[in-house]
């Protein structure tokens, strides 16, 4: 198999960072929902934070894999304070909205330099971000059909409380 190029591995290593951002920015957003008393909204973000620290570890195997080197990079401080569940959803999807470009910029360098192995690999981050996107956008939509006070809000709580870690 052909080493990673020096500019699909420079790309995947500010990969790596926003995947540990991403998984930082949800632990921040867990936090924020701890504060709140919105244990099932903190759960949800949790379990999140965990998924990005794994999609950050598996650029990190895949550059080994393909004789690059990983260099870790600072990690941006996250928010901390919101306006509300429906703006922490709102934000959460937008971020999403970012990497999805962000591993489709990847793809297509991956495609232009004709290494099939990366854009293999990518495809699966490619889906993962549809149900990612889908995901938080759904919670957003159920936060604008039941607002920010009330037994409806307390009632998604416990349903977010039952997200499990599935990946």
């Amino acid at each position: 198999m052909m080493k990673i190029g020096k500019k699909l591995e420079s790309m995947i290593n500010k990969q790596i960072n926003a995947e540990f951002y991403s998984a930082y920015l949800y632990l921040s957003m867990a936090a924020y929902f701890d504060s709140m008393n919105l244990g099932g909204f903190s759960n949800w973000m949790r379990v999140q934070a965990k998924e990005e620290l794994g999609h950050g570890m598996k650029f990190y195997k895949f550059v080994y894999e393909r004789g690059g080197v990983v260099k870790l990079d600072g990690i941006q401080k996250p928010k901390s304070e919101w306006n509300g569940p429906l703006t922490v959803f709102e934000e959460a999807y937008a971020h999403e909205v970012e990497v999805t470009k962000m591993i489709n910029e990847l793809f297509e360098v991956a495609k232009s330099e004709k290494d099939s192995a990366t854009q293999v690999f990518l495809g699966w981050f490619i889906d993962e971000q549809v149900e990612e996107e889908a995901s938080a956008d759904a919670i957003v939509q159920k936060i604008k059909m039941v607002g920010e006070k009330g037994n409806a809000l307390i009632l998604l709580d416990h349903e977010l409380a039952k997200r499990g870690e599935g990946k």
